[in-house]
């Protein structure tokens, strides 16, 4: 009989392993095998701690989206008026939120299986909750919700534009949106 080896960090390696993977390939080249690998586990490893592909990609995009939240309730916990809400707003749009080179991609196909899937959309409205949450610390429910949309547009056009426009066009946008 041969010993099993203890590896304790074995299941967080596995989610972390699926969200590289998921980057790289999208959700639609995600396997357990190319997971395995890029988590350095034995193949068997990935139906022990998870019963489905499903249930894989549903903890990673979960723990996803905690970091992302994480970033975004840190970068305003300082913020005291609303000169620093729109500096705090801009370094989120044009940093955090992309600290990562895959977060732009992650987002992307998490809002894609959100737009398919329920319990992918229960991810995205837990943390779309957490930033209008920490955003609600500042200005009114109303102004949150609408300002964390903001933000995210923001984000998508930053990341995505071939001449993005900078920092002072994003912090002229929210101190508009501010003062409305």
């Amino acid at each position: 009989m041969t010993a099993r080896r203890h590896d304790p960090d074995r299941r967080d390696r596995i989610i972390d392993a699926a969200l590289a993977v998921i980057a790289e390939g999208g959700v639609a080249g995600t396997s357990h095998r190319r997971v395995a690998d890029r988590a350095g586990v034995p193949l068997g490893s990935m139906t022990y701690h998870f019963t489905s592909m499903e249930e894989l990609l549903h903890e990673s995009f979960t723990r996803f989206a905690e970091r992302i939240s994480e970033r975004f309730a840190a970068r305003l916990s300082a913020v005291s008026n609303p000169s620093q809400l729109a500096s705090a707003i801009v370094d989120l749009v044009h940093s955090d939120l992309v600290e990562g080179p895959d977060d732009l991609v992650l987002t992307l196909e998490l809002y894609t299986l959100a737009a398919r899937k329920p319990a992918f959309r229960q991810i995205t409205h837990d943390w779309m909750r957490r930033s209008r949450d920490v955003l609600e610390q500042h200005v009114d429910a109303k102004t949150a919700h609408k300002l964390d949309a903001l933000i995210e547009g923001l984000f998508i056009h930053v990341s995505l534009d071939a001449t993005p426009h900078g920092r002072d066009v994003t912090r002229d946008a929210v101190l508009r949106f501010l003062s409305s």
